[in-house]
């Protein structure tokens, strides 16, 4: 037979979990995201809805990303299914509220995603997600 028709074993498409770096990398990205918000006056509204300090939130968020991007189920195995827009539900999140969080997650993007490909899938699944939690008008 001969080698070169011998087709090569490929392991399947890899996650955007590893794709972004794996915990290193997602963790990156949850740390830089409140950062923002932290920082920029333009989320100002969104971080006052956050409770003080942003410890425990932060680590939910990477634990959230992580299993959301296809790595370990971190936030799954502690707290159940994320139900992200009934967690949500206390608080008033409306068009003002969602475009100061993708302020800051489309700024954590452009900084450290740098595969044109998946900084763009990233951008558009971002996007779904943040319209969804809309909960007022």
């Amino acid at each position: 037979m001969l080698s070169f028709l011998k087709s090569k074993k490929t392991s399947g498409p890899t996650s955007q979990y590893d794709q972004l770096g794996g915990e290193q990398g997602v963790r990156a990205m949850a740390e830089r995201f409140y950062d923002i918000m932290e920082s920029d006056p333009r989320a100002q509204d969104l971080l006052a809805l956050h409770p003080q300090p942003l410890t425990t939130i932060r680590q939910k968020f990477f634990e959230f990303l992580s299993g959301w991007l296809g790595g370990p189920q971190l936030f799954t195995e502690k707290y159940g299914h994320p139900q992200l827009r009934a967690r949500h539900l206390p608080f008033r999140i409306d068009v003002e509220m969602r475009d100061q969080w993708l302020l800051c997650m489309y700024q954590v993007l452009d900084e450290q995603v740098h595969d044109q490909l998946l900084h763009m899938q990233l951008k558009q699944q971002f996007t779904r997600l943040a319209h969804h939690m809309i909960n007022t008008d």
